[in-house]
């Protein structure tokens, strides 16, 4: 059985960016497996990581992380994903990033999760020997996406790779390109009609971040689904760069 790993900085990237894919792969008999990287609780949270919660309309008592992480049980669900896996670092605001220009800015020095990051990559890798595996390409320059998309170049093989276009950050900024990391090619389309409902429905499972990333459940289906033609073309789909999407055909 083939394997794709999907691997996700917080709990909501890949399912945004990536969710036509993995209902398609499921479809088609994958084991696929959901990893999202930046998930640990602090309880209570301060500072900037507190108003990044206030922001979203969740009492300062309240684990943030831990709603985060059930919805993102739901989201997995209603895509048929084989397994969820959390990777319990700290996200950007528990690490020294005070404020939201911050976040998407560089990468601070004092920064040292990329060590944990990149044995806990190389550790999937040893554990699923994955046939694919998908990542952010960084678009929108969010520092935890810099530090997984570079962390995944460094621990997997190139072959086995494929680069999804962070959503919603796609959207807003067009002209976005991805990291310098990742190789210069064109992107290839993923016709995700078949699935694009259950995407949706996934997305929509994020309670707590779509007001604050959409607007609302249907500003949320009303932006995938033209975000998606946009891709196509007309024709739903998802947009991919790296060697790795050769396997969906060889696996099929």
């Amino acid at each position: 059985m083939p394997t794709a790993l999907f691997i996700s900085p917080h709990l909501d990237d890949a399912i945004f960016s990536a969710g036509g894919l993995a209902g398609l792969l499921a479809d088609r008999g994958w084991r696929t497996v959901l990893v999202t990287v930046f998930t640990g609780s602090v309880v209570p949270a301060a500072g900037f990581a507190l108003a990044c919660q206030l922001d979203k309309g969740l009492a300062p008592d309240v684990d943030y992380m831990a709603v985060r992480r059930e919805e993102d049980r739901a989201a997995a669900a209603i895509l048929s994903f084989t397994e969820t896996r959390w990777m319990g670092l700290l996200e950007a605001p528990h690490r020294g990033y005070h404020s939201a220009k911050a976040l998407f800015g560089h990468v601070l020095s004092e920064d040292s999760v990329a060590l944990v990051l990149t044995s806990q990559m190389r550790a999937l890798r040893a554990e699923f020997e994955p046939t694919l595996v998908l990542a952010p390409q960084g678009l929108g320059n969010h520092v935890d996406h810099q530090h997984v998309t570079a962390a995944v170049v460094e621990s997997f093989p190139a072959n086995r790779l494929a680069f999804y276009r962070d959503t919603p950050y796609a959207i807003r900024e067009a002209e976005a390109v991805p990291l310098p990391v990742l190789p210069e090619q064109e992107e290839e389309s993923i016709d995700i009609t078949a699935a694009l409902d259950r995407k949706i429905l996934a997305a929509q499972a994020y309670a707590s971040q779509i007001g604050f990333q959409f607007g609302g459940a249907e500003q949320l289906a009303r932006a995938l689904r033209s975000f998606a033609r946009r891709e196509g073309g007309g024709t739903p789909a998802e947009r991919y760069l790296g060697e790795g999407l050769e396997m969906l055909a060889d696996a099929a």
